[in-house]
């Protein structure tokens, strides 16, 4: 056994009771800690707003790094017999009140005066856009990490300091900086010397691996498996929990990471693999018990540049323990080249078949044209991380800036408003004229896209003016201090320390498609209505024209279904938005694109109005680059050639296709070959990526008449997995819906 039971549930019990809110998880606690090893939690909060008070009007980055700081001092904690990581009570964010919660009002105000006007509220309002700085997809150099140690990064922004003041060239700015910087590293460097100091007082079986860890990653760069782990572990928790920026992936390649260390314990019989295997399973199961609802990332797999397989023992390992826990979080992203080992494949395949689904397959190939399409050398493709959902990232080159989740769907419901929005009435949109004079489909075509084109430009304009406050707003300091740029410079990643990226995700894709092929399907190609008709069903919500809405939902040309005119309307939108993304500039870095959704397809789905497609306002849109729930009738053949008649390539965050299969398609003798043939087709294809529920429709309605014989059942969502027994009735309706258009 990788985990005792009694440990399992103790570390299950360490952040939270089992009745929480994933989306607010940070708010709880689990068990008691020991009360004199620090202050509980109104003394925190009462001790880091006295200081808050103290530091205004100072630089943002030194501010912060004393609260900070604060905390680390004053944070109680914990070591005990259960658990071989250790515990840090003050994980609530306790600065954000403070810092990003204040802060990006305070710069709000400053872009809504520099423009004029305050059209990003306007857009969220009227659920065009969500739109704001992003904390939340970076992923700092784990190999600094790994290969410095908290120490070794220390001494290295102390060498940039005497170099910049030995020539003369220090700027105030980089002093303010590099001391904010080493005022973290060194309040990290003395919780773990506190930590150690507090193991001297323990005895019980597994202290002397515990202290032996601690001790080495106080005085240096981690060792051994353990160590390197255990500093992963706390380097994530302040970093999320305190320094607030999101840690979005563990490792570049979390089996790249550990396989070094795993194969000098090996070696030099420091460990046995069972001993490692229990190391990984206790980590696995501080994410699993943490209970992000978007899941804890990481990676592995992927290639060399000669195109070598990076698959290693150790990323088997990971697969085994994984399976063996039986969680869903944290969740496994795997890089898939020609090169990557079948039975690796295989593997991960029979998980996803027993019901193990929080596994999402990304083509690494596609990965390097997307990088060398922005701009990347091919090197940088094959080493280019993967980090929240799925999308892509330069490793350590680039910071994600700010995000832009975008309703393409709404643009059409502009075009039937002549640019009002129908619910606020807000003038979101421009003049595109009243749509029942519209004589062709290419004059509604063209119009869609001059209010798509308006709330791109819109947004870039607001967001642009944003971005130069990202580092006024949050100083990344921890995860700055671990890339060289930035301790080179003695600056953010934000200003200037690394290239930035601006994140563009288009929600509502196939939506718009099948919005689309209606109108010229229903109004020009069979003449059943006319413009101005289905404008006023779209405004009483088909009340009314419910035959009209059964025709536009019995449309033929519906995406997912390998349709050819459908397929080709949907590379047209594809390559419109990628041309515009792309062609847009910026002072630090570029604009990119990702066809994702994250829960917008749900959230910006209840306040978009009727749509051509027979949708009814307020329901769901579509997510990712995956077809309308119900609408892939044609098979998983079908449902690939769409998706792969883009060039998801020019997707360069990413492009995940949600494929559902009925478990008979799986189950039995040959099934795991059938899905990898699937999987193969796609990523031959040129797909991106793709996950998968394996799901009948006659056994979801059990599992919602009955769910306490279902409490295990999980379900992939977007990018992240849940388990169906904490879905809303209304997103478990969905995924039946689904799953009964597949069994047709």
């Amino acid at each position: 056994m990788l985990i005792s039971d009694i440990d399992r549930k103790h570390i299950e019990g360490k952040y939270h009771g089992a009745d929480y809110d994933p989306f607010n998880r940070f708010i709880y606690h689990g068990y008691a800690y020991d009360e004199t090893t620090g202050l509980s939690d109104e003394e925190i909060k009462a001790g880091v707003a006295a200081l808050a008070e103290s530091l205004e009007g100072e630089d943002h980055a030194v501010a912060k790094s004393k609260m900070f700081e604060y905390v680390l001092e004053n944070t109680r904690i914990d070591i005990n017999e259960h658990d071989y990581f250790v515990g840090i009570y003050t994980w609530d964010r306790v600065l954000w009140k403070h810092t990003i919660g204040k802060w990006i009002y305070e710069a709000a105000d400053k872009v809504a005066d520099e423009l004029g006007d305050r059209k990003r509220d306007d857009f969220s309002r009227a659920g065009y856009a969500w739109s704001s700085l992003d904390f939340d997809h970076n992923v700092p150099d784990w190999d600094a990490i790994a290969s410095l140690g908290i120490v070794g990064l220390i001494e290295r922004i102390d060498a940039s300091y005497k170099s910049l003041c030995d020539s003369g060239n220090l700027t105030q700015k980089q002093d303010n900086y590099y001391h904010a910087m080493r005022r973290e590293l060194c309040a990290v460097l003395s919780l773990i010397k506190r930590l150690y100091s507090y193991s001297l007082t323990k005895d019980f079986e597994k202290i002397e691996l515990i202290r032996e860890s601690l001790k080495c990653i106080s005085e240096g760069a981690p060792g051994t498996t353990l160590d390197m782990l255990q500093l992963a572990y706390i380097f994530f928790m302040v970093t999320e929990s305190t320094d607030l920026i999101q840690v979005r992936s563990l490792g570049h390649g979390l089996d790249d990471m550990l396989y070094p260390f795993y194969k000098r314990d090996i070696e030099s019989g420091r460990f046995t693999r069972e001993q490692i295997k229990s190391f990984i399973a206790y980590f696995f199961i501080q994410f699993h018990a943490i209970g992000n609802y978007w899941g804890q990332p990481f990676y592995l797999g992927g290639s060399t540049v000669e195109g070598d397989t990076r698959v290693n023992e150790m990323s088997y390992i990971l697969l085994d323990v994984y399976r063996e826990l039986e969680i869903y979080n944290p969740k496994i992203q795997i890089k898939v080249s020609p090169s990557t080992p079948r039975d690796f494949l295989d593997k991960a395949l029979d998980m996803i078949i027993s019901g193990r689904t929080s596994i999402v397959f990304c083509n690494d190939e596609t990965i390097i044209k997307a990088i060398m399409n922005s701009g990347g050398t091919r090197e940088q493709g094959v080493y280019a991380d993967i980090k929240g959902c799925y999308e892509y990232a330069y490793r350590t080159g680039r910071s994600g800036i700010s995000t832009n989740v975008i309703n393409a769907l709404k643009s059409v419901v502009l075009v039937f408003s002549n640019g009002v929005d129908p619910t606020t009435g807000l003038k979101i949109g421009i003049d595109t004229g009243d749509v029942s004079e519209m004589a062709s489909f290419d004059e509604f075509k063209a119009a869609y896209y001059a209010q798509l084109d308006h709330l791109l430009s819109e947004l870039q304009r607001s967001i642009g003016t944003f971005e130069k406050y990202s580092a006024e707003v949050s100083p990344a300091i921890m995860h700055s201090s671990t890339y060289s740029g930035c301790a080179e410079k003695l600056c953010d990643m934000n200003d200037g320390g690394i290239p930035s990226v601006a994140d563009n995700w288009v929600a509502g894709f196939a939506s718009v498609v099948d919005s689309l092929m209606a109108v010229y399907e229903l109004v020009f190609e069979k003449q059943t209505v006319t413009l101005g008709v289905l404008g006023e069903a779209l405004r009483n919500d088909w009340e009314g024209y419910e035959n009209l809405r059964l025709r536009a939902l019995g449309c033929t040309h519906k995406f997912g279904r390998g349709d050819k005119l459908a397929d080709e309307c949907a590379r047209e939108l594809h390559e419109h938005i990628s041309d515009f993304v792309h062609a847009i500039r910026r002072e630090r870095g570029r604009s990119i694109y990702f066809i994702h959704s994250a829960r917008g397809y749900i959230e910006l789905g209840r306040q978009t109005e009727a749509t051509p497609d027979g949708r009814r306002a307020g329901e769901e849109m579509s997510k990712n680059v995956s077809p309308v729930i119900g609408m892939d009738t044609k098979g998983v053949t079908a449902l690939i050639r769409s998706a792969t008649s883009l060039d998801l390539s020019l997707a360069d965050s990413g492009a995940c296709l949600d494929c559902m299969l009925h478990p008979t398609a799986v189950q039995g003798e040959g099934g795991r070959d059938i899905l990898f043939s699937v999987l193969d087709t796609y990523m031959k294809r040129g797909g991106a990526s793709i996950h998968f529920n394996i799901f009948d429709a006659d056994m979801l309605r059990e599992a919602q008449k009955h769910p306490e014989k279902y409490e295990g059942l999980q379900v992939r969502v977007c990018g992240w997995n849940t388990l169906w027994n904490n879905m809303s009735r209304e997103e478990q309706e969905a995924y039946i819906k689904r799953a009964e258009a597949i069994a047709q």
